[in-house]
């Protein structure tokens, strides 16, 4: 299957499929905090998503994935299985959320610092959130994919930190995955151009140490070879004749 060019109609729905994707991550804030469990966190942005936004909750059993969000802590970097275990002062964590309204998906993620953490893990979360920021504004009609990567990559080596590579971004609209695969490291120039009304995630994970990862015998949750910690920042992006528009804007961004 191809690159779906999205129409004004399919845009619409997207941009709500986005925006409550963005406010789940805006509710969930202050629930997260020492001592609640993953599963808690899950639970309540499940609710939230079903009875409050009328949604589905599009990670639930997607591939038999198990859980309505994903949470990945510390040295997990992403597709983490929510479960009893606590959040802990210190801890840096990923919440990932896609929602489904009227058959259109809005996918995002956050980092959240759990009380007080330490200054190497709040850079890497705060560099991390740049290097988004940074592939995001290569986005517009006639750039190139290989643009995007590039911009992360050399902003986050010029950090000092690795891009995984196993894990990338995507196409999304009716379908959580789709056409184009959206890496987070390249060369100018190089790979798919995008076009108006292509809808893609920008979705970077950095390391603290190496780039390398492995999954869990779970089958989900990756983790980093040497134990260092990850972190990740994704949004879903339009693009636009002259740009870019970001559909999962939360209000502490605008």
């Amino acid at each position: 299957m191809g690159i779906i060019i999205k129409t004004p109609s399919e845009i619409d729905k997207m941009r709500v499929a986005g925006r409550l994707a963005a406010e789940v991550l805006e509710m969930i804030e202050p629930h997260v905090v020492p001592g609640i469990t993953t599963e808690e966190l899950n639970q309540i942005c499940h609710d939230y998503i079903v009875d409050v936004q009328h949604a589905i909750p599009a990670p639930l059993n997607y591939h038999g994935f198990p859980k309505s969000i994903c949470t990945s802590i510390n040295q997990q970097v992403c597709h983490g299985i929510p479960s009893n275990k606590k959040l802990k002062n210190g801890d840096i964590i990923n919440i990932d959320i896609t929602v489904i309204k009227d058959d259109y998906h809005g996918d995002t993620s956050k980092m959240f610092c759990v009380g007080e953490v330490s200054p190497h893990a709040k850079r890497l979360v705060k560099i991390t959130q740049e290097a988004l920021y940074r592939g995001i504004e290569q986005v517009k009609h006639g750039a190139t994919l290989g643009d995007i990567g590039h911009a992360i990559q050399k902003f986050a080596e010029s950090n000092r930190y690795s891009v995984v590579r196993e894990f990338c971004g995507h196409g999304i609209g009716q379908k959580f995955h789709e056409e184009p695969q959206v890496l987070h490291y390249g060369k100018p120039g190089e790979g798919v151009a995008l076009e108006a009304g292509m809808i893609i995630t920008i979705e970077p994970m950095l390391n603290l140490g190496k780039r390398h990862v492995k999954v869990l015998a779970d089958g989900w949750t990756a983790v980093t070879k040497d134990r260092s910690l990850s972190a990740q920042w994704e949004h879903t992006i339009l693009v636009t004749d002259h740009g870019y528009e970001i559909l999962t804007l939360r209000q502490e961004e605008m």
